[in-house]
């Protein structure tokens, strides 16, 4: 007997007591539950993936109502902006057209000031005038009464 078949034996032997140990059941149960794992992991893998595509899709919504909303606030600033500068530029105008006004009344009141100013000036010179050149030819009852007469005369014009 040689080697050979002492090897052929052996094998045999061997074949055996892997099957009667059930050794390709382990090996078919240890492959089995190694491949549930891989698909266990493939099924967590894909339900991250879609889960963390919804996030993305939900933070990319609330980028676009951030965005939106801040474009929102950027017009209503420029039309608050706008309005404030209109309204300044009203508020400017009236307190102008007030101080123009104010300063107009002010000018018409010192011309006419002025006026009754050199008007009554006028009237003294002219009754000085007259009181010397009357002085002079009539007496001091007939002044007075021309005198008086002048007077309710210029008081009647003035009033």
């Amino acid at each position: 007997m040689d080697a050979t078949f002492w090897a052929l034996i052996a094998l045999v032997i061997f074949l055996g007591v892997v099957f009667y140990m059930k050794v390709p059941a382990m090996i078919t149960k240890s492959l089995d539950e190694r491949a549930g794992k891989i698909r266990n992991e493939l099924e967590e893998a894909r339900r991250l993936r879609e889960e963390a595509q919804q996030l993305l899709a939900e933070f990319q919504r609330k980028r676009k109502e951030a965005e939106r909303e801040a474009g929102d606030i950027v017009a209503a600033a420029k039309r608050e902006a706008g309005s404030l500068v209109e309204e300044a530029k009203k508020k400017t105008e009236e307190y102008v057209a007030r101080r123009t006004a104010l300063a107009e009344t002010k000018i018409a009141q010192a011309e006419r000031d002025a006026v009754n100013e050199v008007r009554s000036q006028a009237v003294d010179i002219a009754i000085e005038a007259a009181r010397k050149v009357l002085g002079d030819k009539i007496d001091a009852k007939t002044g007075g009464e021309i005198f008086k007469t002048s007077l309710d005369q210029l008081k009647a014009k003035l009033n």
